[in-house]
């Protein structure tokens, strides 16, 4: 074989050469799955929202000739979509998934060994799935067939992706995303005003777009009747991905007149409440269409180690914290935030020095000591800082 001429010929070489190492064509394409794996987070149900891209080598370099996302619900899977995408050029291909193909029959069999029917050669893999039925048995899968596996390629930006699977395979709880407004002199909110426009027009739509990709947005009923939010998505084209609704609630205070218990038909709303709150209240929100969550309560406040224990069990995965101080201060405290998305307005919100403002006291000292600055963003006057765990 002729020694390739330029790097793109080189990186196609390796594609296919035996090696098992990455090369950045390698990197590219996954960096592109990853991006593609975006596209139906929050709406796969139990199972992560993952893709596969099939590249082919047409005779002019590698080209995608199919792509797989989890569809809606979790099924079916990336691999079996993209493979009836690539057809017959899945034969001599390279998969890209971003996590590693299952190994376990279900209603369909494993999709490692439909990428070994497929006829795939190679197989490039981000993150690795640790549910037990799959955990290194969808490599070995491809593996004993004879095709390269190259593992943890963007693994970091894969697993980030993953992180809500991954939270709730490891820790038994769901990745928790505090978002927070604050006015230019600090403060969430305040008292008798109700709902207060801290940022403009572009920083809400993009809140609006973190709710569509998380399954499930919760407040507590202090903001449920202060503020009488609904909490769905209003992005034109998204509206049906809405996430499931959660109030903390142990009183049941919750009214029946407001928006979030009127569009629980439409919305799923669950109430966290404790297991003796009024049982009348309980069996009108019932009818109401709500789902009251019994719940372990600490000095008559729901336990919320306890509580993310349950909706995990239930299939929550990443949950977006929009509650007000009280509820904010509460997980920071908990050290159950993951990833804080922190919006700065332009405006003061104690203009004239008078109300009782509302602030998350020790705010920068639990950035300070728990959380590194991953982004920082734009949006007209508004400013959006993002950060994660240590």
């Amino acid at each position: 074989m002729n020694e390739p001429q330029n790097a793109t010929a080189r990186q196609n070489h390796q594609i296919h050469s035996g090696e098992g190492i990455a090369s950045e064509l390698d990197k590219r394409f996954m960096a592109a799955a990853i991006r593609y794996s975006r596209r139906h987070l929050g709406i796969t149900g139990t199972n992560p929202s993952v893709a596969t891209l099939i590249v082919a080598d047409n005779g002019f370099g590698p080209v995608i000739v199919g792509r797989g996302v989890t569809a809606e619900g979790g099924r079916p899977h990336a691999e079996t979509q993209a493979i009836a995408e690539a057809g017959e050029l899945a034969k001599g291909a390279t998969a890209y998934v971003t996590l590693e193909p299952c190994a376990h029959h279900g209603h369909t069999p494993p999709c490692a060994s439909a990428l070994v029917t497929a006829g795939i050669k190679r197989v490039v893999a981000s993150s690795s799935d640790p549910d037990p039925r799959v955990a290194g048995r969808g490599y070995q899968i491809l593996r004993d067939a004879g095709l390269e596996v190259v593992t943890d390629v963007c693994r970091e930006q894969g697993d980030d992706e993953l992180a809500g699977y991954l939270s709730r395979s490891f820790r038994k709880r769901p990745e928790v995303l505090l978002k927070l407004a604050l006015s230019v002199d600090g403060y969430v909110g305040c008292v008798g005003r109700g709902q207060i426009a801290i940022t403009g027009a572009v920083s809400i739509a993009q809140v609006h777009m973190r709710r569509a990709q998380t399954d499930a947005i919760m407040i507590g009923v202090g903001t449920v009747i202060a503020d009488d939010p609904i909490l769905n998505v209003r992005l034109p084209g998204l509206q049906d991905r809405s996430p499931i609704r959660v109030i903390l609630d142990s009183e049941l205070r919750t009214p029946l007149t407001s928006k979030l218990v009127r569009s629980a038909r439409q919305v799923p709303l669950w109430i966290a409440a404790r297991n003796d709150a009024d049982p009348v209240k309980r069996q009108q929100l019932i009818e109401a269409g709500c789902r009251i969550l019994a719940t372990e309560c600490e000095d008559e406040k729901i336990a919320l180690p306890e509580l993310l224990d349950d909706l995990a069990a239930q299939g929550i995965a990443t949950l977006m914290v929009e509650g007000g101080a009280v509820v904010a201060q509460a997980f920071l405290a908990h050290s159950l935030v993951d990833k804080l998305m922190m919006f700065d307005g332009p405006n003061p919100i104690l203009s004239n020095g008078d109300g009782q403002a509302l602030a998350v006291e020790g705010l920068q000292a639990f950035i300070d000591a728990d959380f590194v600055k991953t982004g920082e963003s734009h949006f007209a006057s508004d400013r959006l800082c993002e950060y994660k765990r240590k």
